[in-house]
């Protein structure tokens, strides 16, 4: 049981790691910073660790992206929900694809959704300039890129037969 949570912790900090060092290749679409490697690592913790080590893996990586400048306050609400939307999914379905539209529904319309209002509060955006859902586009263009990203490895991993055994060894 100790040796679980060790390997569950391990695994989320190295792919809070690499969701961090995966922002240097973002790349700004309207006044967002697109991140797919975010994205891609939300879906990998949904389907390897659970829904709750995702919401922290991404809490984590973007309180890290905004300490070394890397993204902005906005990646809080569209990595967050995401994250949580996709580990919910794949904890009910046991599904990838569905997984998959999950994390892109969750940050591009419900992150997207949700960043309007701290652009509004903590970032002064004028009300009057930002549309309500401005938001969605750039959130939808990074999403979709860790979508696939994610969705190649993991196709890839169950088409070997590997994810089973990984997410043995990670719940055993």
């Amino acid at each position: 049981m100790k040796n679980t949570k060790v390997l569950k912790l391990t695994l989320a900090g190295i792919l809070c790691a690499v969701a961090v060092v995966g922002s240097i290749f973002s790349f700004p679409v309207f006044g967002s910073k697109c991140a797919p490697v975010q994205h891609m690592v939300n879906i990998l913790c949904a389907v390897l660790l659970g829904p709750w080590y995702g919401v922290a893996v991404a809490f984590a990586a973007s309180l890290l992206r905004n300490l070394l400048g890397l993204g902005t306050l906005l990646a809080f609400p569209g990595s967050m929900c995401g994250a949580l939307l996709c580990g919910v999914v794949y904890w009910k379905t046991r599904r990838l694809l569905p997984t998959l539209v999950a994390e892109v529904f969750g940050t591009a319309i419900l992150g997207g959704l949700c960043a309007y209002p701290m652009a509004i509060l903590f970032m002064g955006a004028n009300a009057a300039q930002v549309a309500f859902y401005a938001y969605i586009i750039p959130f939808l263009v990074s999403t979709a890129g860790g979508a696939i990203l994610s969705g190649v490895i993991l196709f890839s991993l169950d088409k070997a037969g590997a994810l089973k055994g990984m997410q043995h060894k990670i719940s055993a």
